[in-house]
């Protein structure tokens, strides 16, 4: 509870009011399962950052699925609340035939 009220202070005093994990629950995609917990979640977020830092991240529907058909490895993270659902639908059914973990998170921010 104690890093909510922090992280809504500083996302106040940005001027961009962040929404609690809750409140991002209320608006997933029926087909985001399985959702990553609170605290997955928040490490999910963190090596997102790291990854992005490193300049090893794939972004993009066409450029996961690419790499997937490829046969790279590592996690693929997908946003619960992206719209509209057909675009990224295809995107677990492929990662589970190629054995490769993959997790819903709340948002895509």
């Amino acid at each position: 509870m104690a890093r909510e009220k922090q992280s809504e202070a500083a996302a106040e005093a940005e001027g961009t009011p962040e929404r609690s994990y809750r409140e991002q629950l209320d608006y997933l995609n029926p087909i985001a399962q399985p959702l990553a917990s609170r605290k997955l979640t928040r490490k999910l977020y963190k090596c997102i950052r790291k990854a992005a830092k490193h300049k090893q991240i794939r972004r993009g529907v066409k450029e996961v699925q690419k790499f997937i058909n490829k046969g790279e490895k590592g996690i693929t993270v997908l946003a619960g609340d992206t719209l509209p659902i057909d675009v990224y639908c295809h995107i677990p059914i492929m990662c589970e035939d190629r054995s490769l973990p993959y997790a819903y998170v709340p948002s895509k921010s």
